[in-house]
């Protein structure tokens, strides 16, 4: 099972301040961790919104508003794509996240990925299903490039 972890921004991700020496060598510890119990698949952190966009819908159409955005408590800072065999276990690593002093209240969010093995196989006609095998054999060959 693939679960997603989902780091809130705040004020000072929104602003660009750097993290601390002393964060950044915990989650560089908390990383090791993951990839040494052979769960890890990403870890990203993300630039501020300012560097990124939105793509609303209307009427069937496309517009794309630029950052930065103003509900800092609605963005992101970063995240962490980890397999495991359990939600509880996605919970049990993302409860050792290094969160520094003073972030009270929600800052992390674990969602299970949705995997196209995890369809009912009457969902998908064999050609598709066939397809959705072969972009993901494509995308395996390509980790790392």
């Amino acid at each position: 099972m693939k679960f997603m972890i989902v780091g809130r921004g705040n004020e000072e991700t929104e602003a660009g301040v750097m993290p601390s020496q002393e964060l950044v060598d915990a989650m560089t510890a908390y990383n090791e961790s993951l990839v040494k119990a052979g769960v890890l698949l990403a870890a990203e952190g993300l630039y501020p919104s300012s560097h990124g966009a939105r793509i609303a819908y209307s009427g069937g159409r496309a517009t794309v508003l630029d950052g930065p955005f103003t509900e800092a408590k609605e963005l992101i800072a970063g995240f962490w794509l980890i397999q495991v065999k359990s939600r509880e276990e996605a919970l049990e690593w993302a409860m050792r996240v290094p969160v520094p002093a003073g972030r009270d209240g929600v800052g992390l969010h674990v969602w299970q990925v949705f995997d196209p093995t995890d369809l009912p196989p009457e969902s998908m006609s064999p050609e598709t299903a066939e397809r959705e095998r072969a972009l993901r054999g494509s995308l395996e060959g390509h980790e790392g490039a």
